[in-house]
């Protein structure tokens, strides 16, 4: 029977009643007395010098505050990188500034050249038509192979070249990569495209700076799924404020997929502005304004090679990746091509030897950084697709060679440097085989037939790397920040409790699941638990929401915190019932003396930690508050296998997705709603990619895909009715709650279902078709058959 509360319980999301009634709490609702409005002139080119920024006329226009130019920010730092690379060289990644304002050149569509603060937003606008601009348009530098050349336009005057770094993993492992791929019996070559994506949240960035001048205190109100990463970085090397005089709230957040992780300049510049005018400062970024200045995702071209013995088992891969940073380093886009994607490239698979290298490449285009997945859908693509391909070519079935292949026996230790804990890939592989009735296909397939569709089956597997930790080895890794998590869990008197945490919710329903995990472990109802989170005012230090974090790393904090609250209450108890404190148990909110039908409600404890009649002080201090720290002592490996089943129009190239099934392994389960919502959601973001989105600049540098007009986001009508299931669970072993993470395995494992799918209708239909890059629009698809 499912359960009705606690870990386990499909709870109602409670978060929900405030945003379906209208009432939630987002950035842009907030409003502050006297508050200004900013408008940002950003390069309507992709690479120019600026020769002159007039901005006379504008700043005379009624309702200008003030103009502010790349000049007002000299001296005040850059936005900073917050994870350094080095190559296979031993040396660090190149790492240029990225100025708040454009000074002395713009690097991309959207850079931002001036601001314009005045009364109302349409003031501020209509006064940054007015600034006069002189640009040098220079030649722009897309194609991130044509960027390396020797003799290339530098998108950066002050550095070598335009290659940030020339990453190889495991480097000594190349020689012995290269002599398997010579004496393998078999070998598989792909070139692919992982295209550029923008993320699309629903709601745009906002900042919203304030000044407290009685106090000295600056306040950033701001779309971010990481409150406290932001004061640290614009604290820190932006402005240079203390931490303890800025304050940084996300309120509501209207999801993010990564790109609202990052620190951006419109955040620092309300907060600088804020101070310098002594008012409040005010940007809501337009929808095609965010097409040019949010970070972008993906952006990978790659050839992989995979080798074979005699009997098909894998005996080495290779990869090479040409990776776009675009213009600027965000914040942790060094990361996510290298340490976020190369330690991935074994999958499932016991493949002995790996290697992969990632050249990371500046153009002119807008910066691109984690996006839903980050790294793991760039690797399990290239993998995923090499080994279809490779079925393909040896004529077996795309299952069994993958079974064959299986990782069996835990732990495991990669060779790409990780080691997985946990994990059955042939029961994941089992379970979607009963969801899928694979032999009814050649039935499914006559049909499709008969109305003159082409239909195809595809598979894939996926393991990904959650919960990014522990905070020793990504320091090694180039990280310069922690990425631990913290809670404080705070009892009131009357036994309620508020748990403060650093992770941030944008959709993931924290609110609903973390008083399940307190809930269940002190046996009172969730309605009992409240959650704090996005302000660094009243939350402990903490990393922020992103990789699928929230539950493994910020749960568990919890977790130790609520034990040690536990472990203090118990101490209470068993003065009230003048027992031994190592005879107190804890269940269904009573304690009791083991033996005994001694009792006392938690309510009664509790309100004895604040009304300390009946124990002594000099051994118990009064109160009930405890703050605990997590950091994790490995990634979790979620895991699973995707099915498609797609008809193709060879008529018109259209792609229909008939079936989804998704075979997940995430470890214990907290709540199976949720679960199952962000599952659908990441499988709709992942056929979004694999079928529709991509960002397409032409040779100049300018966005051609810059609003939804061009752009395709994927509707309901394009997604079938999901089947999810993840009851085949191998609990993570090393946090104390089991789980895994589930945040991004649909936009994961997805995009190759999708294409191995279609290349397999193809297929079937005489077409000798191997791949065809994503997105596989009507158009590509027609023309792959055709050509």
């Amino acid at each position: 029977m499912p359960k009705d509360s606690g870990i386990g319980a499909s709870s109602k999301r409670r978060e929900d009643v405030r945003f379906l009634t209208g009432t939630g709490n987002y950035t842009d609702d907030i409003n502050l007395h006297g508050q200004a409005y900013v408008h940002f002139l950003r390069s309507d080119v992709a690479h120019g010098r600026l020769n002159k920024v007039d901005t006379s006329v504008a700043a005379e226009m009624p309702g200008v505050v003030r103009v502010f130019t790349g000049a007002d920010f000299e001296g005040v730092g850059g936005l900073p990188c917050g994870w350094q690379v080095t190559d296979k060289h031993g040396n660090p990644m190149q790492e240029p500034a990225h100025p708040v304002l454009a000074q002395g050149k713009v690097r991309h569509v959207g850079d931002p050249i001036a601001a314009v603060v005045a009364e109302t937003a349409a003031q501020a606008r209509n006064a940054a038509e007015a600034i006069e601009l002189d640009i040098e348009e220079l030649p722009a530098v897309i194609d991130m192979k044509e960027a390396v050349k020797e003799g290339a336009t530098k998108v950066h005057d002050d550095l070598d070249s335009n290659l940030c770094y020339d990453w190889g993993f495991v480097e000594e492992n190349k020689a012995a990569v290269d002599e398997a791929f010579e004496k393998a019996a078999h070998v598989t070559t792909l070139e692919l495209v992982n295209q550029r994506l923008v993320a699309n949240p629903m709601e745009p960035r906002v900042a919203v700076g304030d000044y407290n001048r009685a106090t000295g205190d600056s306040t950033l109100y701001t779309t971010s799924q990481n409150p406290h990463v932001i004061r640290l970085l614009m604290g820190a090397f932006v402005l240079g404020i203390p931490e303890h005089k800025l304050r940084v709230v996300a309120p509501d957040v209207g999801g993010g997929f990564g790109s609202k992780i990052f620190h951006y300049a419109e955040e620092a510049f309300c907060t600088f502005a804020a101070k310098a005018l002594a008012r409040p400062v005010k940007w809501t970024s337009s929808r095609s304004e965010a097409f040019i200045s949010d970070a972008h995702g993906r952006d990978h071209v790659t050839k992989i090679e995979l080798a074979l013995d005699a009997d098909n088992n894998f005996t080495a891969l290779r990869t090479d990746t040409y990776a776009n940073m675009g213009a600027y380093l965000s914040t942790f886009a060094p990361s996510v091509p290298t340490w976020l994607h190369g330690t991935l490239m074994a999958g499932n698979y016991k493949t002995p030897l790996i290697y992969v290298n990632v050249k990371a490449v500046f153009t002119n285009t807008v910066a691109v950084d984690a996006y839903r997945g980050a790294g793991r859908p760039e690797a399990t693509f290239q993998l995923e697709r090499v080994v279809d391909k490779a079925a393909r070519e040896l004529g077996v079935d795309p299952i069994a060679l993958r079974r064959q292949n299986f990782i069996t026996e835990f732990p495991y230790a990669t060779p790409v440097a990780v080691e997985y804990d946990t994990g059955d890939y042939n029961a994941t592989m089992d379970k979607l085989l009963e969801m899928v009735d694979r032999d009814g296909f050649e039935a499914r397939a006559a049909e499709s037939a008969k109305s003159g569709k082409l239909r195809g089956f595809g598979v894939n597997t996926y393991i990904e790397a959650c919960g990014i930790a522990p905070s020793a080895l990504v320091g090694q890794l180039g990280a310069r920040a922690g990425l631990y998590e913290s809670a404080t869990v705070r009892v009131n008197a009357t036994g309620g409790l508020v748990v403060m945490t650093g992770s941030h919710s944008h959709g993931q329903g924290h609110e609903t699941a973390f008083p399940q995990v307190v809930a269940d472990m002190i046996g009172i109802p969730e309605d009992m638990v409240e959650i704090v989170h996005g302000d660094t005012a009243n939350t402990p230090m903490g990393m922020g929401t992103y990789g699928s974090r929230s539950l493994a790393v910020g749960g568990s904090a919890i977790v130790r915190a609520t034990e040690k609250i536990i472990n203090k209450a118990k101490k209470i108890a068993a003065h009230l019932m003048e027992a031994s404190e190592g005879d107190i148990e804890l269940k269904d909110g009573q304690f009791t003396v083991a033996g005994t039908d001694k009792s006392v409600a938690w309510g009664d404890v509790t309100l004895a930690a604040y009304v300390p009649h009946n124990y002594p002080l000099e051994e118990l201090e009064p109160g009930l508050e405890e703050t605990a720290f997590y950091d994790p002592a490995n990634f979790t490996y979620p895991a699973g296998a995707y099915a498609c089943e797609v008809e193709v129009d060879p008529d018109t190239g259209k792609v229909t997705i008939c079936s989804f099934a998704a075979a997940d392994d995430f470890g214990n389960v907290v709540n199976p709603m949720i679960v199952e919502g962000q599952v659908h959601g990441g499988l709709a973001q992942g056929i979004g990619q694999a079928l529709l989105e991509g960002a397409v600049y032409d040779e100049n540098g300018q966005l051609l895909s810059a609003s939804y007009m061009d752009y395709a986001m994927p509707r309901a009508d394009d997604l079938p009715s999901f089947q999810v299931d993840h009851s085949c669970a191998t609990p993570c072993t090393h946090n104390p709650l089991g789980v895994k993470g589930c945040g991004e395995a649909g936009a994961i494992g997805s995009p190759p279902a999708v294409v191995n799918a279609v290349v397999d209708a193809l297929q079937r239909g005489g077409h000798d078709v191997t791949h065809i890059d994503m997105p596989l629009s009507p158009g590509r698809v027609w023309q792959a058959m055709n050509s």
